[in-house]
């Protein structure tokens, strides 16, 4: 069911391992804004450790004596990670609660603050991560080159592996989907399997794109997003202005995030859409009549702040900044293979 993406160049022959201890993974949630420090809902800063966000909610709510509806989070972090992340948890009219049960040698609270809203999935500007891989198949050397291509020019924005579920399993499970054969009551899980399905018809755009080489140029009738913003404009006309700033990272090309109503794209980069899509019709009927709405997502990501550092022969350490919705692992896919 799923198609290998295309690389930028070829696939990398220098081989790898991540997450050899918790710590080779840690990212760290970066909001964009402070809690106002009052109202109903509390704000908790938590540092986890081998634990998944959904088990850490759950025992956020068992501790406040609320419903796990009751606790939110921007988005789902790593598991076999060191991760920091926001929770906010509703207490209308009550005291801030004794924390102490939570922590333990993998969870600590590191702040708990009052906001008068709480906090939305999405509602965050990014993540910083740092992370190690081990056991270098080749000298540190030969990496450099990619390393410096992706500093210059970031990597294709794919969804990565861990929204198609394990063995890309939630595009098999939507397909049963739309198709009738199954039947899903869980509001939760049906969000998963059209996410997956949703990000498996932009990943085929963007592969088609990137083996094209036009994965990070603009096409005639490209929709391009502002750098940093959800912003698109058309630009019928590729003229030294658009490719002056395509090339200072301040605008991207974009590909569909599947549902009702017309592409953006005109043009070129509409036909491109099309015949990469032509052969998911069930995808895309299933999505317009889940009612999603067509949206963008660039095709490039920017990485920033991207620095990295051999601390041994057979290792590296990266460390990086993405904007929220995009994946760690499209970074790394494009340097080791894992």
């Amino acid at each position: 069911m799923k198609n290998p993406e295309a690389y930028v160049t070829t696939a990398p022959e220098i081989s790898g391992t991540i997450r050899t201890t918790p710590e080779d993974f840690q990212v760290d949630e970066d909001l964009g804004f402070e809690p106002d420090g009052a109202g109903e809902h509390v704000f908790l800063r938590i540092r986890k450790r081998n634990a998944n966000t959904d088990w850490v909610a759950r025992q956020i709510a068992r501790v406040a004596g609320v419903r796990p509806g009751d606790v939110s989070y921007a988005g789902m972090k790593d598991r076999n990670a060191v991760t920091t992340q926001w929770f906010s948890v509703q207490l209308p009219g009550r005291d801030m609660p004794d924390w102490s049960p939570l922590l333990s040698d993998n969870l600590q609270v590191l702040s708990a603050l009052r906001n008068s809203r709480k906090l939305r999935r999405g509602a965050l500007r990014g993540n910083r991560f740092m992370l190690v891989v081990r056991g270098l198949s080749a000298a540190s050397s030969e990496l450099e080159q990619r390393l410096q291509r992706i500093a210059q020019q970031g990597v294709p924005n794919y969804f990565g592996e861990q929204r198609f579920g394990q063995d890309a399993g939630n595009l098999d499970k939507a397909e049963a989907m739309f198709t009738g054969k199954l039947k899903v009551r869980d509001r939760h899980v049906r969000g998963l399997y059209l996410s997956a399905a949703r990000s498996q018809l932009f990943n085929q755009v963007l592969s088609q794109r990137v083996a094209a080489g036009t994965w990070n140029r603009a096409l005639p009738g490209e929709a391009l997003m502002l750098e940093g913003t959800h912003s698109v404009f058309v630009a019928d006309i590729i003229d030294a202005t658009i490719e002056q700033r395509l090339a200072a990272l301040d605008i991207h090309p974009t590909g569909p995030l599947w549902g009702r109503g017309l592409s953006l794209a005109r043009d070129q980069a509409l036909a491109i859409e099309q015949a990469a899509l032509a052969g998911f019709e069930i995808f895309r009927s299933g999505l317009e009549q889940a009612g999603l709405s067509q949206e963008r997502r660039a095709l490039r990501l920017p990485v920033a702040d991207f620095q990295w550092q051999f601390p041994g022969n057979d290792s590296v350490q990266l460390s990086f900044r993405l904007p929220a919705g995009a994946y760690a692992t499209s970074v790394l896919r494009e340097l080791v293979t894992t």
